[in-house]
């Protein structure tokens, strides 16, 4: 296979999963858990403050992980 055909695949499959993380991004509002787990830290100070989503990074792993795992079976069969 002609490496520049190779290139310009793997370049339109990687921007195809960028479309599919913004998508995915963008709904993350509209999920009622997200960003509410009791692992999710927001600090506040004075005029600042930082969060960090331990947990529901946590959960978007676990499913993105078993979600990989189907795609990458189903393609082997």
């Amino acid at each position: 296979m002609n490496p520049l055909n190779v290139a310009a695949r793997s370049i339109l499959l990687l921007g195809g999963m960028l479309v599919i993380l913004g998508l995915l991004l963008l709904g993350m509002g509209r999920v009622p858990f997200a960003g509410r787990l009791p692992g999710d830290f927001h600090l506040r100070w004075g005029s600042g403050s930082c969060y960090f989503p331990l947990a529901t990074g946590l959960v978007v792993s676990i499913l993105a992980t078993i979600v990989l795992n189907l795609i990458l079976w189903m393609m082997r069969k």
